[in-house]
C-alpha cells in the first residue's frame, strides 16, 4: 500500500494525513469544504483536557437526560423526536454503561500520549495556536458535584492524570477574575488550551509540505473499496471525479456512518450538536476580566479558554437534534449568561455565536483502525475529545495502515 485518501479535513483528518504523510504515503486529502477545519474542528472550547475523559456512559447520565428533556436551555438535550438512528444509538450507549470505568481508563491514557505528539508537532512544524500550558480547572458549587468529581478524580488517576483538589481560596489564586460562590474545584496541571483551528490548518500547510495531495471543495458523493484498493467519486465544480487509491481512512465526523455503510461497516456514529461564543476582547479592561486559566464548571457542561490576549472562548452544550446546525438562540444565552455571571466585567457587545456536531460514538470511544475491508481504516467518532485525542490517534491509525501495508 502507498497511495492513501483521508476522507475529511478535520482535526481527526489532517492529524491522520500528516502521521501518514510523515511515515512515507502518498495521500490525497479531500474535504466539501475549500479550506481544512471549516466545521467541527473551526470553534470548539479549545480544551486539550485529559482531565475531561470520562465517557458519559453512566446512570446519572441517563437522569439527567431524561430530567432536562423539555427543558431548551438545559446542558444536555434529547429532541424528543424519536427516529431509527436516534433510538439504536442510545441502545447501544445504554449498553455501555457496564464499561464506563475501563473506557474513560483507556480514553484518558489516549489523551496524555496524544498532548506529546501534538506538541512535539508543533515544535518541529512551528505552528503558532494560542496553546496555553497552565492547566484546566474544574469548578464545582456544592459538595454533592464535589464529591462525585473526587470518584471520577480516582478513575483518571488509573489512567495515569493527575487531578488534585483545590479548596475556594486556591481557585481564586488560579484565576483571580472569577466571581461567584464555589464549594472547591479540581486542578489539572498538565492540561492546555489552543485555537483547534489554527492549530489544523497550520499541520494542514505542514501535510502539504510533505507532499499531501489535497482536494478541497469535493464532496465524496460515493466510496467503494475492493481486495485491491479503493475508489473515492467526488463532485469538484459540478463535475463528478474518480480516483483510484490503494486504501482509504475515514475521518469524516459525523459524516462518517454513511460513508461506513457504503464499505459494509457499521459505524454507529450521532451528531451532538455543542455550540460556543467567542468574545472579542477589544479594550484593555476586558483583557484584564477575562480569565487566563481554562475552566470546565461541571453542573453547566460549559468550558472556557483564553485564546491569545484579545479572544475569550466559552463552549458547551449537547443537543441530540440529528444533523441539524441551526445556531438556536436559547441554546447560545446559556453561554452568555455563564459569562455575565463568572465574568461581569468582560465587555460582550461583540461575540461571534457558532455551532457544531460533535461525532459521537456510543460507547464514547473513537472509531480507530481496520473495517471489514483490508483497505479501509477509520479514524472518526472522538466526541467531544477531537481535539484532545486527535494525535495520538492518527498515530494508531496511520501505524494500522503501515502494518496492514506489510501484509499486501
Amino acid at each position: 500500500m502507498k497511495k492513501i485518501a483521508v476522507v475529511g479535513a478535520g482535526i481527526t483528518g489532517v492529524t491522520t494525513a500528516y502521521a501518514l504523510s510523515k511515515r512515507g504515503f502518498e495521500v490525497t486529502l479531500y474535504d466539501r469544504q475549500r479550506y481544512a477545519a471549516m466545521e467541527t474542528s473551526y470553534a470548539n472550547g479549545g480544551q486539550l483536557s485529559a482531565s475531561n475523559s470520562e465517557v458519559w456512559n453512566h446512570w446519572a447520565t441517563v437522569a439527567k437526560g431524561i430530567k432536562w428533556m423539555f427543558t431548551q436551555q438545559a446542558p444536555f438535550l434529547v429532541h424528543p423526536a424519536p427516529t431509527w438512528h436516534k433510538l439504536s444509538w442510545f441502545a447501544q450507549f445504554l449498553a455501555g454503561i457496564p464499561r464506563y470505568r475501563d473506557n474513560t481508563v483507556a480514553t484518558v491514557r489516549m489523551a496524555i500520549a496524544a498532548r506529546e505528539h501534538l506538541y512535539a508537532w508543533a515544535e518541529e512544524e512551528g505552528i503558532e495556536f494560542d496553546l496555553r500550558r497552565q492547566g484546566i480547572l474544574h469548578i464545582y458549587r456544592d459538595k454533592p458535584g464535589f464529591e462525585r468529581a473526587r470518584a471520577v478524580s480516582q478513575v483518571l488517576a488509573e489512567g495515569g492524570l493527575e487531578r488534585r483538589p483545590v479548596a475556594p481560596d486556591e481557585m481564586r489564586a488560579i484565576e483571580p477574575t472569577l466571581h461567584g460562590q464555589y464549594y472547591g474545584g479540581f486542578y489539572t496541571q498538565t492540561d492546555a488550551t489552543g485555537d483547534i483551528h489554527k492549530f489544523t490548518t497550520g499541520l494542514a500547510a505542514a501535510a502539504l509540505r510533505h507532499g499531501t495531495v489535497t482536494r478541497y471543495g469535493a464532496d465524496v458523493a460515493d466510496v467503494r473499496a475492493d481486495g485491491h484498493g479503493a475508489t473515492i467519486a467526488c463532485r469538484i465544480d459540478g463535475n463528478t471525479v474518480q480516483e483510484r487509491h490503494d486504501a482509504v481512512v475515514i475521518c469524516a465526523g459525523s459524516f462518517s456512518r454513511a460513508l461506513a455503510a457504503r464499505l459494509g461497516d457499521h459505524v454507529n456514529v450521532y451528531p451532538v450538536k455543542g455550540y460556543s461564543v467567542t468574545v472579542q476582547l477589544d479594550d484593555a479592561a476586558s483583557q484584564a476580566a477575562a480569565p487566563n486559566a481554562s475552566l470546565l464548571d461541571d453542573a453547566t457542561k460549559i468550558v472556557c479558554s483564553r485564546l491569545g490576549a484579545d479572544r475569550f472562548r466559552v463552549a458547551g452544550t449537547a443537543e441530540f437534534a440529528g444533523y441539524n446546525r441551526d445556531i438556536r438562540a436559547e441554546r447560545i444565552a446559556p453561554l452568555m449568561d455563564w459569562i455575565h455571571q463568572c465574568f461581569p466585567q468582560v465587555e460582550t457587545r461583540r461575540v461571534i455565536p457558532w455551532t457544531g456536531l460533535r461525532p459521537v460514538m456510543p460507547d464514547m470511544m473513537p472509531k480507530v483502525g481496520r473495517g471489514r475491508s483490508p483497505r479501509v481504516f477509520y479514524n472518526t467518532g472522538h466526541g467531544h475529545l477531537g481535539w484532545t485525542l486527535s494525535a495520538a490517534t492518527a498515530d494508531m491509525v496511520a501505524q494500522s495502515v503501515m502494518q496492514a501495508g506489510r501484509g499486501v
